[in-house]
């Protein structure tokens, strides 16, 4: 039974390794994030005194 040379072995490993950096790289910058707006509303309630 033949056996795969540690060289191949590392290039298989640099092969899969690469492409999952690149996956992650390209999931990040593809997903678009919404862009915050804060928007505060000042609830200020008026008080009219009577007397």
């Amino acid at each position: 039974m033949p056996q795969m040379a540690p060289l191949n072995w590392f290039l298989l490993y640099m092969f899969f390794f690469s492409l999952y950096i690149l996956l992650t790289i390209l999931n990040y910058y593809m997903f678009l994030y919404p862009p915050k707006t804060l928007k505060m509303k000042l609830n200020s309630k008026i008080l009219f005194w009577k007397w």
